[in-house]
């Protein structure tokens, strides 16, 4: 047995509701346990202790973040990782190579990430990528709002044969979460076209965003996914979509019961644009703020933005052609078969550009303005709005209004005067961090035995080297900073692999998937999908499943299906 004792920390543990209390943390053999007797100790005296981060929506691997490094050499020569005795090397700054992303999650204390935008046609691509990211757990969600068999079976009102399919669709990639992007607008980019909002149908399948983003929502429900829907929406991007962010969540209002989530708005600063047009434009965050705050059916992620130069990259192709011809930049964009596109553009932040300014007051006033913190989890939508590696910075934001302002001094000067925050007072406690940043994440992702210290969770631990009793952490953002961009130590699974800010000790992560466990009598689609396959795809059904046994650390989570045949 693996013994291991964390004493004296400040323990900020919210899905056991606690707050900053000095006590222990007992591990034994990669699990939290009650009490142990021997082993290891470490003295956290002065520190302060959470689980593991958990990261819900960060683009880290498959053929889409692959085509991003080979687009850009010059981001691999701004950030290079040196070979150690115990780490490899490895390169890029906003596009880090596996090994290099996992060992800057953990040396921030994150524990478990998940890639959220798969083709399922380049599934294995991103399994391979997955598996050769060490230090953290991970999942990946199929992108499914634009598929066509998803929008036969919705136009067609066959929610019980799309579930089937959906169900299928999980165990064929391994997947963990339904994925939308701009539904329906991917599909009509594919013929060069786009969807204009959430009513406009799509062509050749006379069906509605509207309609696609309701049949999913109820698809999730009947599969009993463990995270519900994650829509990036129609409209990302522009002026004035604030209107479609509204609509998007109220369109499956009707469809919420028990006051449970049933959708997720990810990246929302993208979502939450007010105006006309570029001149005219600015936030509209405090009319997103006021309708989650009274809603309890959806959930969201920041998006917060860096000033810095960084990598886009969506499935949203049109969205990123858009930003093509905005910027002049470089530009990659790809279709994949009947299921998805994208797009990968280079894309520099300024402070003194009025709309990026703005874009970066945007994501903060979210957080900011929305009440409940378990409605928005803290994300840089890596690396579309900035590398991961900012979460040190937006952490401290957060929690200092006096690092907001020294930022808001250096900004375009139209921003100071309009943007909502500057009259924000609110600041983040460690225990809303812990939220953020790993038990609302958790939450929102049906992981059980992640973000949270309990008896029985999995043994991934963050301890920072910050003391809140001695320190007006506020006053002192530069403390905040540093500790978290350097944790103490982190725990995987109860082994100890990252001491100071360190790798110490190099370990592999588990791979997340839904297997959809479902009466015997399902509706039969193999055939259907045998005889599809074989007229629209450039490869055999039998190669397009990600084997069971593709990766030994792959690790299913089972969902209970109420499919009726």
């Amino acid at each position: 047995m693996k013994e291991l004792l964390i004493k004296n920390g400040f323990v900020y543990d919210p899905l056991n509701k606690i707050d900053g209390e000095t006590m222990d943390i007992a591990v034994r053999d990669g699990k939290i346990v009650e009490e142990v007797k021997k082993g290891k100790t470490i003295d956290a005296s002065g520190m302060v202790v959470m689980p593991g981060g958990v990261d819900i929506h960060s683009h880290i691997a498959g053929a889409k973040v692959n085509s991003g490094r080979l687009l850009r050499p010059e981001d691999h020569y701004k950030d290079v990782e040196l070979k150690t005795v115990l780490t490899r090397s490895g390169v890029g700054y906003s596009i880090p190579s596996t090994f290099t992303t996992g060992y800057r999650y953990s040396r921030m204390g994150w524990t478990t990430v998940m890639e959220p935008a798969m083709p399922p046609l380049k599934a294995k691509h991103t399994h391979e990528e997955l598996n050769d990211t060490p230090m953290v757990d991970k999942g990946a969600y199929p992108l499914l709002g634009s598929n066509w068999f998803v929008l036969e079976y919705l136009r067609a009102k066959m929610y019980g044969e799309c579930a089937a399919f959906v169900a299928w669709m999980m165990n064929a990639t391994k997947g963990y979460a339904i994925k939308l992007v701009n539904p329906g607008g991917l599909e009509a980019w594919g013929f060069g076209r786009n969807v204009r909002d959430i009513d406009d149908p799509v062509p050749n399948f006379d069906i509605t965003p509207r309609e696609i983003i309701q049949g999913l929502c109820k698809v999730n429900q009947i599969l009993n996914l463990p995270h519900t829907i994650h829509v990036h929406i129609n409209n990302l991007g522009k002026p004035g979509n604030y209107v479609t962010t509204l609509e998007t969540m109220r369109c499956v209002e009707n469809l919420a019961t028990d006051n449970k989530p049933i959708m997720h708005l990810t990246h929302c600063q993208f979502s939450a644009f007010a105006g006309e047009d570029w001149r005219t434009f600015k936030s509209a965050s405090e009319e997103i703020a006021e309708y989650v705050n009274s809603h309890s059916h959806v959930t969201l992620d920041m998006g917060q933005i860096v000033f810095t130069n960084t990598t886009t990259m969506t499935a949203d192709g049109p969205f990123q052609f858009t930003l093509y011809q905005i910027t002049g930049n470089k530009w990659v964009n790809n279709d994949v078969e009947t299921e998805t596109s994208s797009g990968i553009v280079p894309f520099q932040y300024k402070r003194k550009n009025y709309v990026h300014a703005t874009q970066w007051t945007i994501g903060l006033e979210l957080a900011l303005q929305i009440k409940d913190p378990w409605k928005i989890l803290l994300t840089t939508d890596h690396p579309n709005a900035g590398p991961f590696t900012a979460y040190p910075k937006v952490i401290t934001w957060l929690m200092s209004r006096k690092a907001r302002d020294d930022v808001m001094k250096k900004v375009n000067k139209k921003t100071r005067r309009k943007a909502p925050l500057s009259a924000i007072d609110r600041e983040y406690s460690l225990y809303e961090i812990a939220i953020a940043t790993r038990a609302g994440q958790a939450k929102a992702l049906g992981l059980e035995s992640k973000g949270h210290l309990g008896v029985g969770a999995d043994a991934d631990i963050s301890v920072y080297n910050l003391d809140p009793k001695k320190t007006n952490l506020a006053d002192n953002p530069e403390a905040i900073t540093k500790a978290f961009k350097k944790a103490a130590y982190t725990i995987k699974d109860g082994e100890i692999v990252v001491r100071d800010g360190e790798v110490v000790n190099s370990v592999n992560g588990r791979t997340y998937w839904v297997k959809v466990e479902t009466q015997a009598n399902l509706f039969e689609i193999e055939p259907e999908l045998k005889r599809a396959f074989e007229k629209y795809y450039t490869v055999k059904y039998e190669n397009y499943l990600v084997p069971q046994n593709f990766s030994a650390h792959q690790t299913p989570v089972t969902a209970k299906a109420r499919i009726k045949s």
